[in-house]
């Protein structure tokens, strides 16, 4: 048997079993902190279901995830840098300089000044 079309087959059973078995075995007993807000560390206020939230904990998250990105892109590169030679060495610096431009234009806007990041939440 084909090993894509077992994978197809296999997978999708398995799935479903582990699930099944989750469903009937599994103990369902909620209590307070299980219904509670889930790791917010807010109290939850009943009627309000939004909340203040500063963007810059969510720009600091998505500079975090383009950076993290970039070293897992680079890493193939520095592993097989011989074979590449120089044209793949003027392609990883062209790479580096663009997300160096684009680093440096964040720094220049304040979406990373660290002087916002003392204030109390609100």
């Amino acid at each position: 048997m084909n090993t894509l079309l077992m994978l197809f087959i296999f997978v999708p059973i398995l799935a479903l079993i582990l699930l099944s078995l989750n469903i009937l075995l599994a103990t369902h007993k909620p209590d307070e902190a299980k219904v509670s807000a889930y790791e917010c560390g807010f109290s939850p206020v009943y009627g309000q279901t939004r909340s203040t939230f500063q963007i810059h904990f969510y720009i600091v998250a998505m500079l975090f995830l383009v950076f993290d990105l970039e070293i897992l892109l680079l890493f193939p590169l520095g592993v097989t840098l011989y074979q590449v030679s120089t044209f793949g060495f003027i392609i990883a610096l062209i790479f580096f300089s663009v997300l160096t431009i684009g680093f440096v234009l964040e720094i220049g806007t304040g979406a990373i000044a660290l002087t916002n990041y003392d204030k109390p939440l609100s």
